[in-house]
This record gives structure tokens, sequence and C-alpha cells, in this order.
């Protein structure tokens, strides 16, 4: 079975990305850090054995060559991941740009899992969660319903999804990157010549 990944992700603009980082650091700091994360991301992504890579972007960013690049479309968040997926043929997975520290064999067994179930699911340490797999795209409308950026929102994505009769296969926790403490802990995770890690070195 193919997959493909999608990226979602927000253009490094100062002011417009990781504000939550602010301070310790100023917000081109935090744009730095926010464009590191991305291009870490969209390496690995590239690196991986996806059948095709789209960028689903807000606002204005280059793809990596051999990549596909759309918009992000809607209001909340929420809104904005249904769309994401139903804009793009299933099986497909789901990532944002706030866990640099991930590889491309993770993704590589996320894929895996996906072709037996309906399913997968990454959990987020904060309570959310970093990845989304489904095999239809058609079971991502429950996302608009689900509130996001809370601690509960891995738990009720998972719900919601078995309450459609599906199998859902957990993936391993994750920390993503919102605050500064998380960005440290991220970085020390990361592997070598990662550009975050660079960025969080260099901003300290």
């Amino acid at each position: 079975m193919s997959v493909r990944i999608l990226v979602m992700a927000k253009a490094p603009v100062p002011g417009r990305v990781k504000t939550r980082l602010c301070p310790p650091w100023t917000p081109e700091q935090a744009a730095g850090l926010a464009a590191a994360a991305l291009a870490d991301t969209l390496d690995v992504v590239t690196g991986s054995a996806a059948a095709e890579r789209v960028l689903v972007v807000d606002g204005s960013y280059p793809a990596p060559p051999g990549w596909r690049t759309s918009s992000q479309r809607g209001g909340p968040l929420g809104e904005r991941l249904a769309n994401a997926f139903a804009d793009h043929d299933a099986p497909a997975l789901l990532i944002g740009m706030d866990t640099p520290q991930l590889t491309a064999a993770t993704l590589d067994q996320a894929m895996w899992s996906l072709t037996r179930a309906d399913a997968v699911l990454g959990p987020a340490a904060d309570g959310g969660w970093w990845l989304l797999g489904l095999r239809r795209r058609e079971y991502a409308e429950v996302l608009r319903d689900i509130p996001t950026s809370t601690p509960e929102t891995g738990a009720m994505t998972l719900e919601a999804l078995r309450r459609q009769g599906l199998r859902v296969t957990a993936l391993p926790v994750l920390r993503d990157v919102d605050t500064a403490d998380d960005a440290y802990a991220v970085a020390g995770g990361c592997p070598p010549r990662s550009r975050f890690a660079r960025a969080v070195a260099a901003a300290r």
C-alpha cells in the first residue's frame, strides 16, 4: 500500500510562529528555530519511504525538490487538519513541524503500521498528538469537532476514531516544541547535524 506524508507547516515569519518561545527568545530567534525545525522535518520526510510528500503550508515556503505544495484552508486548526486530509488522497500520514527529533525509520514504521490498521496515532507528551495516519480521508472529519492544543486533544482524537469502529495503532510518544524547556529537551534528542539543535545552541 502506497502512503503519502503531509507536513502541516506555517511559514517561519517573526511574530507569527513559535510565539510561546518569546521570552526567552526574540520573535526573530523564535522564527529561526521554527525554520530549523521545519528544515529538519522536511529532510526526514524526504528520506522516508513515502510514496508522495506534500507540504501543506500557511503562508509561503519553498518545498524541496520532488515535493508538492498546497495551501492550508479553513479557520480553526481542527478544520485545517481535516481539510488537509480531504484535499489529498489517502492513505496518508500527517505531521507538523514541531518534532525535529523525528527519524525516517519512525515514519516508515508508522506507514507499515497503517497497512495493518485503519488509523495510527502518535501521542505527544503534552497530551496532543504529533502524527495521525488514516487509511481513508473521510475518517478525518472527526477532527473538526475536537479542540486542539489541550491536554486532552490526543485522548479525544483516539476516542473519536474508535467511536467510528476504527482499529487504531499507537506510536511512540514524542515531545513537541512549544516552550523553551521543550526546545532544550528536544534539541538534546536530535540526530547529529540537526539544524534545530544547532539553532537552539546558538540562541542560548
